[in-house]
């Protein structure tokens, strides 16, 4: 288990975190999220002790992470670390004896992750012949080849087409089912939303928002109500608690102010003849984001 207890980070007089505190139990994907400038960063850089002068605690089942701990440790960075010049098989074994690993494991697991991800063609190439998207692929290799107990994973889908997207959910998933304890950050929510359990919404290095996904989906106030048939706008934007009605190519989506007004929508839905869906939906987690976000970043 991870655990970051009151952790507080300045640089002189700017605060770039504030009393954060989050645990990661093992085996669960964990999101931290927040605009460029929130803190995620040097949080990463707090939780690998790259920054050592902070207030609070920061622990891995218990003991304090320090140079002894990283070879439980995989970190796949935002911007690319690889050394192009080098082949990719030279790359991988270079990160694995890094994190003490015999060069015949690395080879096993080079091999085994090159089929996932349908590139073993590219063993021997160096680095700068491969795509962005392959170069990324080789970055998350690098990052996961020690099988880490703790693995950080910032932007993981940078440069990467839908199917291979699904690639990389498949071995983070197998990583999970491993126990290894993930903390997962994305500007992008869908992608959040694929994986993790609980998050942390920084602003200004501040949580504003934490929690269980599902629960704090739930709580959200606003809904919407997806509806298809032959409505009259005007009367659905007269019902007390109706902020909006957007009409789509296939369907009307009727956004209320809470739950409260999903029965006063229904009573009018019930005398329209033609309703072939009704339908009351729980928020993105980019629609949670950018309201909660937008109010306190403004303050």
């Amino acid at each position: 288990m991870l655990k970051v207890e009151n952790v507080t980070k300045y640089y002189g007089d700017l605060k770039a975190v504030d009393n954060l505190s989050f645990e990661v139990n093992d085996g669960e994907i964990f999101g931290l999220l927040g605009l460029n400038g929130a803190g995620k960063t040097t949080t990463f850089r707090m939780i690998l002790n790259l920054i050592d002068d902070y207030y609070g605690t920061i622990t891995l089942d218990g003991e304090k992470i320090d140079y002894s701990k990283t070879d439980k440790i995989g970190f796949l960075t935002e911007e690319r670390s690889l050394l192009t010049k080098m082949s990719v098989v030279d790359q991988i074994v270079f990160y694995g004896r890094l994190k003490g690993m015999s060069e015949k494991d690395i080879l096993k697991k080079l091999d085994y992750y090159l089929d996932i991800f349908k590139i073993s063609e590219y063993k021997n190439k160096k680095i700068k012949e491969l795509s962005k998207g392959n170069q990324q692929k080789i970055q998350f290799i690098s990052a996961i080849i020690n099988d880490p107990k703790l693995l950080i994973l910032d932007e993981p889908f940078s440069g990467l087409d839908p199917l291979n997207v699904e690639l990389f959910k498949k071995v983070i998933l197998e990583l999970k089912g491993k126990g290894t304890t993930i903390i997962f950050s994305s500007h992008r929510m869908e992608h959040v939303e694929l994986f993790c359990e609980k998050l942390v919404i920084l602003v200004k290095g501040k949580s504003v928002l934490e929690g269980n996904l599902k629960k704090i989906k739930e709580d959200y106030k606003k809904k919407k109500i997806k509806v298809i048939g032959s409505i009259d706008v005007d009367k659905i934007k007269k019902i007390k608690g109706v902020i909006d009605v957007e009409e789509t190519k296939i369907e009307y989506i009727i956004t209320i102010k809470d739950d409260s007004v999903v029965k006063k929508v229904f009573d009018y839905i019930k005398t329209v003849d033609d309703i072939t869906k009704f339908v009351v939906e729980l928020p993105s987690l980019n629609e949670i984001f950018v309201s909660i976000v937008g109010d306190k970043y403004d303050e």
